[in-house]
């Protein structure tokens, strides 16, 4: 099962995969250490990691732990299996179909994006309405959930293929543009009921997929600084293929040697495949470039 895992995770274009085994994971370790805490008769130790992962309410207890503000969208409720199940499977198939069209690294910007403008309406509404802010007074409220930044997918695909269709059990085939409406809806009429935060930050994670989608049709990319950071840090985990300098004669006459780098390896041309794939042709360096030339010559 790991292995299979692995092999998941580790395939090019795949972020909607990916994400969906990061939440997974997350909810399994959560799960086992609840379980194992509560028996041995330490919960607190539970309480102390679950609370990372849970984003509060009040602005006052928020600034004591701001990484909050996306670790919320990794984690589920663990007093039953729907609420990640169903937000798993609204990410497998909205994914799939953004990742289509553009690409991994876009996926996971707008998740993370998502994540993050769900976060604020949520801080911001039990923070300055009155009609929330009473709720946070009498009682000390937090939230998890993917549903924000799954909200955010849903709508930027939406946004961005309105009339695609999906075929729905007990429906038939319907457009993508009256899902994401349906979905808005229901998260607006949220905003009154139990889960008030969490369809707050639904609210909000659905607004940032349409503007992210805008922008982009508009030549902006919101998320680029978030593609950039996190190619760095996957840069600090990935060894740097070694890079030979051979010394030879161009030809008989001119006797003359010159530097050139050595043929590309099969690893390298698979790697600039794996990059074209996943980012496009205009992503690649000069350098990718020519080797990926000269392999074709061959």
């Amino acid at each position: 099962m790991l292995d299979e895992f692995k092999n998941a995770f580790q395939k090019p274009n795949n972020a909607h995969v990916q994400l969906i085994i990061i939440n997974v994971v997350v909810f399994i370790a959560l799960g086992i250490m609840m379980v194992i805490s509560e028996i041995g008769g330490f919960s607190s130790f539970f309480d102390a990691i679950h609370t990372q992962f849970q984003i509060p309410a009040r602005l006052s207890s928020f600034v004591t732990r701001p990484w909050t503000l996306l670790t919320y969208a990794f984690a589920h409720d663990l007093s039953g299996i729907f609420h990640i199940l169903f937000n798993m499977i609204t990410l497998y198939w909205f994914g799939k179909l953004f990742v289509e069209y553009l690409g991994s690294d876009k996926l996971v910007a707008v998740y993370v994006l998502g994540a993050i403008a769900g976060g604020l309406f949520y801080l911001l509404s039990y923070n300055s309405i009155p009609y929330f802010v009473e709720r946070s007074a009498t009682s000390q409220i937090v939230m998890v959930g993917a549903s924000a930044s799954i909200n955010a997918i849903v709508v930027a695909a939406a946004t961005l293929l309105p009339d695609y269709t999906f075929f729905l059990l007990f429906f038939g085939a319907v457009r993508i543009k009256y899902i994401a409406g349906v979905i808005v809806f229901l998260s607006f009429l949220g905003t009154i009921g139990s889960n008030a935060g969490g369809n707050i930050a639904h609210l909000g994670g659905a607004l940032m997929g349409f503007i992210y989608i805008k922008q982009l049709q508009a030549g902006i990319n919101w998320g680029g600084w978030l593609t950039i950071t996190i190619d760095w840090f996957k840069s600090l985990f990935q060894a740097r293929p070694n890079v030979k300098v051979t010394y030879r004669k161009e030809d008989a006459k001119a006797k003359k040697t010159s530097v050139g780098f050595s043929k590309a390896s099969q690893d390298e041309i698979d790697a600039i495949l794996d990059k074209i794939s996943d980012k496009g042709y205009e992503s690649l360096s000069k350098e990718e470039k020519e080797k990926l030339f000269n392999a074709s010559k061959k």
